[in-house]
């Protein structure tokens, strides 16, 4: 791993526990984590391998990242304000989704890099991953999909919010009274 590797997994990180304090939800909160996104993909993709089970793993780590990411974007807590603001906080659940999936690539990349570089190798050769590239689209494909899922709910739940009226505290709670 070197600088950018541990700097970009940080920033992705430090986004969601900076969300942990309640926030006006905005569209750039939901774009900030895509251009990040966008600056490791460039750095990274370089090809997609395709051959052995190289597009079964990143199928697989896609899926988990996915997994990750929209039940990290429903556990996020959306509100309203007084002036009808939507509002954004991760919350604990939600921010330990994300920490999850952003912290067990940092975490295999770092393995790999001092220790774990013979079981990957051992573990490739039995299941037909034929190369590094595979993991490194896998583990990107993985990021992809739980930053792609966590901004899309994020966004689809901040538009249902945005287009429904806020009942009013004392209509409501006479509501629930009857």
């Amino acid at each position: 791993m070197n600088f950018s590797d541990y700097l970009i997994d940080s920033v992705l990180v430090l986004l969601v526990l900076i969300q942990i304090k309640e926030r006006p939800m905005t569209r750039k909160a939901l774009i900030r984590p895509l251009v990040i996104l966008s600056i490791a993909v460039v750095n990274y993709l370089h090809g997609i391998p395709t051959q052995g089970n190289d597009l079964v793993l990143v199928a697989a780590l896609a899926l988990v990242g996915g997994t990750i990411g929209v039940a990290s974007g429903v556990s996020a807590v959306l509100g309203r304000r007084s002036d009808g603001v939507v509002t954004l906080r991760s919350g604990w659940l939600s921010g330990f989704f994300w920490v999850l999936g952003m912290g067990s690539r940092f975490g295999f990349a770092y393995w790999t890099s001092h220790s774990g570089s013979s079981s990957i190798e051992t573990f490739s050769a039995n299941h037909q991953i034929t190369s590094a590239e595979a993991w490194t689209v896998a583990l990107l494909a993985m990021a992809v999909f739980e930053v792609c899922g966590r901004t899309v709910t994020l966004a689809a739940r901040w538009h249902t919010m945005q287009n429904t009226q806020a009942a009013p505290f004392r209509a409501s709670r006479a509501a629930a009274q009857s």
